[in-house]
């Protein structure tokens, strides 16, 4: 092993400041700025990232992002890092986050970021890190921390193996991803567009299927189909109340605010642990309907997640229940949960949804308000295999949710046995 300090081998740097950039600054398109939101797990994350002007960019192009940077949080959780591929080159990096830049010729990036995600390694920066109410990281800090480090052959070895893991991983989420947009392009076509297969298997519209004109919703619809009231078609039930006690110790799966991304798919990451009572009624399955009803932010259409819903994935063994600010939808007739879990993701129905929220600081869903919405019924035939469609789709997220599970558990097994020399590699 070598020891030597981060500033031999690296060089760091903050990100601009509050005088250099303003959140104001902001643009709907140009080049993405990462900020310690968009800290993941194995990647950037890119929900709700903010871009800056051509202009900015280019004032400010000390602090754009290569392949092979680190990203820290500067700020709060700075055990926090992301290494930077070549996709995310030429990105920008916030205030409140640092940059590592090594030297190659002295250290294998790749390497030096999995070293960073060691137990160790975090607990040492949590101690000399600065700030009496959050923890900070400056520059002359990173530049002083110590290393023991393999040589570099070693270093490639074990940078190859976890990439390979992380690689997989951040793979499955991308086929994953596309399901999800399969999933979205199959209701669009099917009940925006009323596109679904008839009778022949083919498209109904434009095969000819009969529209007609229906006085409730003032459009057109196929026809056949009913109108009805959503507080017709299900009943809710909100989640279970708790406190810090209840989620210390071991416990139970608890669905929760932080497990809803904005675009309607669960977030894996937001899990809670709930240790308190609770009754068989609070108990949840899989794939059942749940929906957000609490927003702790403006409505932003673009941010938010209240009225947002969720299929509980397939990962999960034992019981699960959930928060109070989430609450399932108890659907009267199986095969319509597939078409109003799209439904209650749609930008049609989220804008409706807005509508019926109260609160100042915090924003609770008024659940009277979406139980008199109107929605055009599709027939049993169409539901019936929109539902086997989706459940499918659903089937397959959930395993490779649960493989993500198993790699994680081997890279994080793996890392320290590597980064100490517990284990070696064959010639």
């Amino acid at each position: 092993m070598n020891k030597c300090l981060l500033g031999d081998v690296a060089k760091s740097q903050t990100g601009p400041f509050g005088s250099q950039l303003h959140e104001a600054d902001y643009v709907e398109q140009g080049t993405p700025i990462v900020t310690v939101e968009h800290l993941g797990d194995i990647g950037f994350t890119t929900q709700n990232l903010p871009f800056v002007s051509r202009k900015d960019t280019e004032r400010l192009s000390k602090f754009l992002l290569e392949e092979g940077d680190i990203v820290f949080s500067r700020v709060g959780s700075i055990d926090r890092s992301v290494y930077v591929k070549k996709e995310q080159e030429g990105w920008m990096f916030s205030g409140r986050c640092l940059r590592v830049r090594c030297d190659k010729t002295k250290i294998n990036p790749r390497y030096l970021s999995y070293y960073f995600k060691l137990e160790d390694f975090k607990k040492m920066m949590l101690n000399i890190s600065v700030g009496a109410t959050m923890p900070s990281l400056n520059t002359k800090l990173m530049d002083s921390i110590p290393l023991n480090v393999p040589a570099r052959e070693i270093q490639d070895k074990i940078a190859s193996l976890l990439d390979s893991i992380d690689s997989k991983i951040e793979s499955n989420n991308k086929i994953n991803m596309e399901l999800e947009s399969m999933a979205k392009t199959i209701y669009d076509y099917w009940f925006l567009q009323f596109e679904f297969p008839n009778g022949d298997g083919k498209p109904y519209k434009s095969a000819g299927g009969k529209m007609v004109w229906n006085e409730e919703l003032n459009r057109e619809i196929p026809e056949g189909w009913r109108v009805n009231s959503l507080g017709n078609l299900f009943t809710s039930n909100r989640g279970i109340s708790y406190n810090s006690k209840t989620l210390e110790g071991n416990g139970i799966p608890m669905i929760n605010l932080a497990s809803f991304n904005i675009d309607g798919t669960y977030k894996e990451e937001g899990i809670k642990t709930y240790s308190g009572q609770y009754t068989v009624e609070k108990v949840v399955k899989p794939f059942d309907l749940l929906m957000c009803n609490t927003q702790q932010t403006a409505i932003d259409y673009k941010k938010d997640i209240i009225g947002k819903s969720i299929l509980v994935p397939d990962i999960f063994e034992g019981d699960i229940v959930t928060s109070h600010h989430v609450t399932t939808i108890q659907v009267k007739n199986d095969n319509m949960k597939y078409y109003l879990n799209r439904l209650f993701n749609s930008d049609y129905f989220h804008k409706y949804v807005a509508g019926f929220t109260n609160g100042t600081n915090i924003l609770g869903l008024i659940f009277g308000g979406i139980e008199k919405y109107k929605l055009e019924i599709p027939d049993n035939t169409v539901l019936d295999k929109f539902e086997k469609l989706m459940l499918d789709i659903e089937v397959k997220k959930s395993k490779i949710i649960k493989e993500n599970q198993e790699l994680v558990s081997l890279r994080d097994f793996l890392l320290p046995l590597l980064m100490n020399g517990q284990v070696g590699f064959k010639d």
